[in-house]
């Protein structure tokens, strides 16, 4: 299964979560990583180059720090331009068919505040919902996320184990839909 994670991070040099994360996965070939910020720093999208990043992989982990519950600007950009009517979607638009799509967050607040009870009042399942409906209306299987909470509680320790999670959960994650 050829995977291409898309990092959309403004500052992956500046970041400690992300940045570490895309070095551990660089340490390993079958991997694809699409740095956004990095490859269009003036923001002009390649629609063409991104619509056969994405066909010619099978599974797409999208992976950024959490912005305002929602992706970074850059991200939601390429989203409107690169999931096109007619082919990611629509009558033609089969493109998309079939692939994985997951996603992989840093977010500031803690585990416990990303609960019903807690100050964000929603889960990251919750909050994640809008990437969940995107990969099903483009006809692509939705994979659980993986996320990293508390991302001012900065250890070696912590880093060299969130890193090693990510590598075992982007080789390992399966749909939690059952296809009958």
């Amino acid at each position: 299964m050829k995977t291409l994670v898309i990092v959309t991070h403004p500052n992956i040099e500046g970041s400690t979560w992300n940045k570490a994360w895309v070095e551990e996965l660089q340490k390993h070939n079958e991997f694809t990583i699409h740095q956004l910020y990095q490859t269009y720093p003036d923001e002009k999208i390649d629609v063409a180059k991104e619509q056969q990043l994405l066909e010619s992989h099978d599974r797409i982990i999208f992976q950024y720090p959490f912005y305002w519950y929602s992706t970074p600007p850059l991200l939601k950009k390429w989203f409107d331009q690169v999931l096109q009517y007619g082919w990611a979607y629509g009558p033609d638009g089969s493109k998309t068919k079939g692939k994985e799509i997951g996603v992989a967050i840093s977010t500031y607040g803690t585990e416990a505040s990303y609960q019903s009870s807690g100050s964000n009042q929603f889960t990251l399942q919750e909050l994640l919902r809008p990437i969940e409906a995107l990969a099903n209306f483009i006809s692509a299987t939705y994979l659980p996320h993986f996320s990293l909470n508390d991302s001012t509680n900065v250890t070696d320790e912590r880093i060299a184990k969130s890193s090693k999670d990510y590598l075992h959960h982007i080789k390992t994650v399966k749909s939690a839909v059952v296809h009958s």
